[in-house]
């Protein structure tokens, strides 16, 4: 018997990241479907997660194009490899990004603020607030019960949320995504997003996206760069 071959950092981090947006859509009543070369959902994605998402390079761009919601402005695509192009569909390039990843044996930095596990609605909209009180209903009380799903919170000596982040396992890895902080300094969460993925899921590299000021704050806490990922806008 022979052993499959083991993916790479930028295909576990692209599957992975394709898990939690199906896991969030499925949140909102929507529901994709996974193919060889991309997850895709037939109806609008919730606001901030794309209606595609490419797992392998060389997707072919008629064919995910054809799986997505196009008759209404606001379709996204997100590109993991960089390498489609989506322009001759009416697509622009919304931002570009990297993909980040933290191998399991990295040591957790410290010193370690206390976070906590978001476990029931309440204290899910207190997070939601704190993240983005404009788009709070983004996160309902079903992201609770979603598998392989946790939402971390960090607070303050008033009880307040000041921080947190959501992990997702899958695909052999820790995702990690909605990394803020209340602070003036976007390294404030990353500490507690780092040990927390590695208490709740040890043994797992932890991988994600970001870009600008939030991608210098995960390299500063023993992430590096692995590749480029595009995400593709429909006005």
């Amino acid at each position: 018997m022979t052993t499959p071959p083991k993916q790479s950092p930028v295909h576990a981090a692209a599957r992975n990241n394709a898990l939690w947006c199906a896991a969030m859509s499925r949140t909102h009543g929507v529901i994709g479907a996974f193919t060889d070369e991309a997850w895709a959902a037939p109806a609008r994605t919730p606001p901030y997660y794309p209606d595609a998402v490419t797992l392998v390079s060389g997707a072919d761009p008629a064919a995910l194009v054809a799986r997505i919601d196009t008759a209404a402005p606001g379709a996204t695509v997100k590109d993991s490899f960089g390498d489609l192009d989506l322009t001759g569909a009416g697509f622009q390039v919304l931002f570009e990004a990297r993909w980040i990843h933290r191998p399991a044996d990295a040591p957790v930095p410290g010193p370690v603020p206390p976070w906590d596990l978001v476990r029931d609605a309440d204290t899910l909209r207190a997070w939601a607030d704190a993240w983005d009180d404009g788009d709070a209903d983004l996160f309902g009380p079903a992201l609770l019960d979603a598998p392989d799903v946790q939402v971390i919170a960090a607070r303050d000596t008033q009880g307040r949320v000041t921080a947190g982040a959501v992990l997702n396992r899958g695909a052999d890895a820790v995702g990690v995504s909605n990394v803020f902080s209340l602070g003036p300094a976007p390294d404030t969460a990353w500490p507690s997003v780092v040990d927390a993925a590695h208490r709740l899921y040890p043994g797992l590299p932890v991988v994600g996206y970001e870009h600008g000021d939030d991608l210098t704050a995960a390299l500063r806490h023993g992430f590096a760069a692995i590749g480029p990922l595009r995400i593709w806008l429909k006005p």
